[in-house]
């Protein structure tokens, strides 16, 4: 047989190329001989540090002054957005003292969302239930409720149901479930029966929270629905939620009081679990998005969703799955969640 040898620029390569492992040793040596790759990036490593004690000291933020640590909470995943900006300034920089701070930061995200962001959804259930804010300004009230009706939810709170346009949901929702009360400006829909339906007072001056047990084929459970107040951030007065923490102690009091061993809260929260204004109410339940969403379920704006503060939180069932439904002309997302007895 010939033999057939090829030079290496017939193989490809230029013939005066050095092995790649002696072009790695040429470049990390280059890298020791820099003698500012410890000394650049400096302020961004105190960046990195700055960053990192933020997200493990939240809690410590006070809100004496605006309500400053309540806001820090409520966006408190998009800090982890600050990390792959810091690694593209320290790559460009050239800082190794950047990039060995940075890892904090990343560490620390990632133990506190990076549960979340794994899918933890799970087949099966017994009760699908949902909840959305409809907007009182809703511009098309009968497509919501047609939209609704089509989720395949067993139970569904609504919220910020103004008067006049109560008839185009009860009209919409009326084939889907039969059964329904409205206390205030919320409600609740059924596919199965409902037993005393209340007002919850959450000191407001007007019914913004109601409670009813629903009768499933496995047993009752305490369905709560809530509505807490608006917060505002404002340049003169920071983040305003003063009378949605009351509310929110208020709700979390009519909960611990509730004797049913199977309860589950839907409603527009104006929070998210990350906010200490909220710990009346979550230290005694579970968030579903948490438990078993995937990702992180987001729910307001709907034309941008930074927030989740639609939440569907459980105590005494099993969360399965939780999602967010399709927009609707409200400018919050409906979530739904399916849990098991």
């Amino acid at each position: 047989m010939a033999r057939v040898d090829m030079t290496e620029t017939e193989q490809g390569g230029t013939g005066n190329e050095p092995p790649t492992s002696s072009r790695f040793r040429t470049a990390l040596g280059g890298l020791r001989r820099d003698p500012g790759i410890w000394r650049r990036g400096i302020l961004l490593a105190l960046f990195a540090v700055a960053l990192t004690l933020l997200m493990v000291l939240h809690a410590d933020i006070p809100n004496r002054i605006g309500n400053l640590g309540s806001l820090t909470e409520t966006f408190l995943p998009w800090l982890g957005l600050f990390v792959p900006l810091l690694l593209v300034l320290a790559l460009l920089r050239r800082s190794a003292t950047a990039l060995i701070a940075l890892v904090l930061p990343a560490v620390v995200w990632l133990n506190l969302f990076g549960g979340l962001v794994a899918d933890k959804s799970a087949a099966g259930g017994d009760l699908t239930v949902a909840t959305h804010n409809v907007n009182a300004d809703n511009p098309d009230p009968a497509g919501t409720a047609e939209q609704l009706a089509a989720s395949g939810a067993d139970v569904l709170a609504l919220e910020e149901l103004k008067g006049d346009m109560v008839p185009a949901y009860e009209k919409g929702l009326a084939k889907a479930y039969p059964y329904h009360s409205v206390q205030g400006t919320v409600g609740l829909w059924s596919k199965l029966p409902l037993r005393d339906p209340q007002p919850v007072d959450i000191r407001m001056g007007w019914t913004r929270a109601m409670r009813a047990d629903v009768v499933t084929p496995k047993g009752e459970v305490a369905v709560y629905v809530a509505h807490l107040p608006s917060v505002r951030v404002k340049l003169n007065a920071g983040f305003t939620a003063n009378q949605r923490d009351a509310s929110a102690n208020a709700l979390g009091e009519a909960i611990s009081d509730d004797r049913h061993e199977r309860i589950v809260l839907l409603g527009d929260l104006n929070g998210t679990m990350n906010d200490r204004a909220l710990n009346g109410i979550t230290s005694q339940l579970r968030s579903t998005q948490g438990a078993a969403g995937d990702g992180f379920g987001f729910s307001w704006p709907a034309s941008f969703p930074m927030a989740r503060i639609d939440q569907i939180l459980v105590k005494g069932v099993e969360p399965m799955s939780s999602w967010a439904l399709p927009e609707t002309r409200s400018d919050h997302l409906p979530v739904a969640a399916r849990v098991k007895f």
